[in-house]
């Protein structure tokens, strides 16, 4: 018989969810006496399940409903029924009469499946910007074949079985971790912070407003304890959780749910039939991860006030991203080619660096920037004694230990991650960019000297890497000539040759050594191309309501991902962006014979040159007066001199030799941003800027540069 579940899609979900929580009458503070953070948990757990139990109604989901489409409802399959039924009895009368009723109820039929699917679809496309799985699992429901783990390769067999793959996939995941070798003298640099972070931080309001925020969208974790629960009753349920969290904090305890994780893992590239090409994913406890954000949230204002994150690392940053590290980076690249020099840029990758970060060589470094012992020892037990299973197809595998590293799937690992490579760049003369754990760094290289300066660089990060028991991948580690008087010099790491390249994949953008972006917009059209013949293929639905939302959240995106930094600057390539946009517009029932430009006015798009020029101007904004304004002193000089015409936020325009330094963004945004009034430049708020900025376009004429 299948499996009973709670009925959470269920249309009285919430309603049920009020019953609970006119129900729910504790008093938690006696309920927790004389208990410790563990017992106070599984309290907790053990009465919350107790009323879902009681109110949210099971329902059995047999097997084949999986293959059900997504946009049969009840009234489709009451239709579904009638009709069979009514065929059944023309059969077997033969009837006038029965053949008109079985003709009536198939005309219904197909008139409520065509109304389903195009609810469906606009239900789908409502919610794909902020829940994108729902339109690539409503895809995958039409395709034949179900993509999953395939059958594994293990000592020289194939394993087919869904316990045995997941079992073969934990027994790889797990073989990756580091065993730690004793601490010794390996302590870090002490930091002199400003202020020393306070205790007292955790308030129950803090929960609350957690609770709210709460992505109902995502599967619970191994407590399984549904997100959905936990937001709709958060009025209900922030106080007994700020009892167990305050309890948790201050005793260093950590309830064991809190530890365990539920991998699922996720085929990345190669063949399918190899463990090592499938990536974990891990889901662990909602409620943990809600503490752990809190917490995260105090360490990340603490290290921010005391500014001790590098000013290199871009990654899991507020303010910071992809594309303000590629810019930061090539901005400094592309000046030294535009003055004639030779640069070397080497691109170095670590080998599973989030799964081997030692835990002691970690908190050596947490406490070595000041935090509090009461952090440090929760921090401790949070990373000790952690476990994780693999699931492939609702089968599990045995529980297995996570010896090393920041937990995959935590709110507060890439934070720890951060801190833990903090001290990477220290004592490196080249120029170092990180993100996360992508790691390159440049130098011109005029001399064998300055040969020789990189590489001893390189030898210092090899240092670091053994120091910390983190490991480098060679052979994912390579180095780009770039400039037309290179020297090709050869580097090595560890005593292996690094790899020559002429294009790397950069934070996702393709980098040639020309710096040229005719590659990038390939790809980039490529991929959304690909996008965009999912939606043509598997939505039936040609309306603009159903369209232009998802262009505009599945397709374009791939045309804009770090743009500022690859924008395009060949007519060649500039067109080949536009067609993509020239397609998705065609799809839009009505405006098959309309003329591109009348397309766009009717949809209330811009072209994409356009928007790259608008996009320009914004990230300009927030570069000068936004929230990269920490970033803009290196990037940008102000003018020594200014006259009395324009705004007083006026820029020295760069001078350049070579194309690539001309159409560089921190060249090419400039004489517009200089042109622009100043009630737009001197706008309060980025909304106020667009909207000045919008209007001065619209009165200018201005379409792109060059126009």
């Amino acid at each position: 018989m299948p499996p009973r579940f709670w009925d959470r899609e269920g249309y009285s979900f919430n309603y049920r969810l009020k019953y609970i929580s006119v129900n729910i009458i504790i008093d938690w503070g006696i309920m927790f006496s004389d208990k410790n953070t563990e017992q106070k948990w599984l309290s907790f757990k053990m009465i919350l399940n107790h009323y879902c139990s009681q109110f949210i109604p099971l329902i059995r989901k047999s097997r084949s409903v999986k293959n059900h489409p997504m946009w049969l409802n009840s009234e489709v399959k009451k239709l579904i029924g009638k009709k069979r039924k009514a065929f059944k009895k023309y059969k077997s009368e033969g009837t006038v009469a029965a053949f008109n009723e079985y003709k009536h109820y198939n005309k219904c039929c197909k008139t409520a499946i065509r109304k389903a699917k195009i609810e469906n679809e606009e239900r789908i496309a409502a919610e794909a910007k902020t829940n994108p799985k729902k339109f690539f699992k409503y895809i995958n429901s039409k395709k034949m074949q179900v993509e999953g783990v395939a059958p594994l390769s293990y000592n020289n067999n194939m394993v087919t079985a869904d316990t045995e793959k997941a079992d073969v996939l934990n027994q790889f995941f797990s073989s990756v971790y580091t065993v730690e070798e004793p601490v010794g003298q390996v302590s870090p640099n002490s930091f002199t912070v400003a202020s020393a972070p306070t205790t007292q931080w955790l308030a129950q309001d803090m929960v609350l407003k957690g609770l709210h925020t709460i992505n109902v969208n995502k599967a619970p974790g191994p407590d399984g304890i549904h997100p959905r629960v936990l937001r709709e009753l958060g009025a209900e349920l922030q106080w007994p959780l700020f009892l167990i969290f305050s309890d948790s904090l201050s005793s260093g305890m950590v309830p064991s749910d809190w530890k365990k994780a539920n991998v699922t893992p996720i085929f990345k590239k190669g063949i399918r039939s190899q463990p090592g090409n499938y990536r974990p994913v891990s889901l662990t406890s909602v409620v943990g991860k809600l503490f752990e954000g809190l917490l995260r949230d105090h360490i990340q204002n603490y290290v921010v006030e005391n500014g001790i994150m590098s000013s290199n690392q871009h990654g899991f940053m507020k303010d910071r991203s992809c594309q303000t590290n590629l810019i930061a980076f090539y901005d400094e690249v592309s000046k030294k080619l535009d003055s004639g020099d030779a640069v070397d840029i080497i691109y170095l990758d670590f080998a599973k660096a989030f799964d081997t970060v030692p835990h002691k060589r970690l908190l050596s470094k947490l406490r070595s920037i000041g935090l509090s012992e009461v952090v440090c020892t929760w921090i401790e037990n949070w990373l000790q004694d952690r476990v994780q299973r693999v699931v492939v197809n609702g089968t599990f595998s045995t529980w297995s230990k996570v010896l090393s590293g920041v937990p995959q799937g935590s709110v507060l690992g890439p934070l720890l991650f951060n801190l833990f490579i903090n001290d990477l760049g220290e004592g490196i003369m080249s120029n170092v960019s990180v993100f996360a754990d992508d790691t390159k760094l440049c130098r011109p290289v005029n001399s064998i000297q300055d040969v020789t300066s990189l590489q001893q660089d390189l030898d210092q990060l090899a240092i670091w890497a053994a120091k910390w028991q983190m490991r480098f991948n060679v052979d994912k580690c390579k180095v780009m000539h770039l400039g037309c008087k290179n020297m090709q010099a050869p580097y090595n790491l560890n005593g292996t040759a690094l790899g020559k390249s002429i294009m790397e994949k950069d934070l996702g953008v393709l980098v040639d050594n020309k710096l040229g972006c005719s590659k990038q917009c390939q790809a980039a059209a490529a991929r959304a191309n690909k996008v965009l013949s999912c939606i043509k293929r598997g939505i039936d639905s040609r309306e603009e309501g159903v369209i232009l939302p998802l262009y505009r959240a599945l397709v374009r995106p791939h045309l804009e991902y770090a743009v500022q930094f690859w924008s395009p600057v060949l007519k060649r390539d500039i067109i080949e962006l536009e067609r993509v946009q020239r397609r998705a517009t065609k799809l839009v029932k009505g405006m098959e014979s309309l003329g591109y430009e009348e397309r766009l006015a009717k949809l209330g798009l811009f072209t994409l040159e356009k928007r790259r020029l608008r996009g320009d101007m914004i990230t300009m904004y927030k570069y000068i007066r936004g929230s990269y304004n920490n970033l803009s002193n290196v990037l940008f000089t102000s003018r020594s001199f200014q006259r009395t015409r324009g705004h007083p936020l006026r820029l020295e325009e760069g001078r350049f030799h070579l194309n690539i330094r001309k159409g560089f963004f921190t060249v090419r945004a400039v004489k517009l941003w200089n042109s622009l009034p100043e009630s737009v430049v001197l706008a309060d708020k980025l909304y106020s800027f667009k909207k000045g900025l919008d209007g001065f376009l619209a009165s200018e004429g201005i379409h792109g540069y060059g126009r």
